[in-house]
């Protein structure tokens, strides 16, 4: 299914968008909001996501993706079993609610599946927004990755009917 809002499509991914998804991914992590450090930042995204391990986590997942004049602007990718494992918005376009619009068509796609429960690790950044969709915290935690500590939140969002 694909929606329109202004000039911003939001379709189904292939793979051939993986590595346009994986820039997205690191330009958000890079040049998003600064509610981390720079050593941070450098941490969780050293380079550019690619290649067959980036393509694998993707082609597992349901994926939808945004895009604006064929540039890919942000992706929320589900898992089968309700997970939202990635949720990531280019910088410049942070702000311009594509994540609620991202999540609105994963919603539909785990209600299509049956999903009765959505999950995720929510950042800094994506608590807020998928606070607004219904998601409540259930564990507030600190990860590690590359030497450099997260705070990050376990959230849920259960499906009725």
């Amino acid at each position: 299914m694909q929606r329109m809002g202004g000039d911003v499509q939001i379709r189904r991914a292939n793979p051939a968008d993986f590595a346009a998804l994986g820039e997205v991914f690191h330009d958000a992590v890079r040049h998003g909001a600064d509610l981390y450090s720079p050593a941070q930042r450098a941490a969780w995204s050293p380079a550019p996501r690619a290649g067959r391990d980036w393509d694998d986590t993707l082609s597992g997942q349901h994926v939808w993706m945004a895009e604006e004049n064929g540039q890919a602007l942000g992706f929320l990718t589900l898992r089968p079993d309700g997970y939202i494992d990635l949720a990531y918005i280019r910088a410049a376009a942070q702000g311009r609610g594509l994540l609620g619009r991202l999540y609105r068509e994963a919603e539909d796609g785990a209600r299509q599946l049956g999903l009765t429960r959505l999950w995720t690790d929510a950042s800094l950044h994506a608590k807020p927004p998928f606070e607004s969709v219904g998601f409540a915290v259930t564990l507030p935690e600190t990860v590690i990755r590359n030497g450099e500590a997260f705070k990050r939140f376990q959230m849920e969002k259960r499906l009725n009917g």
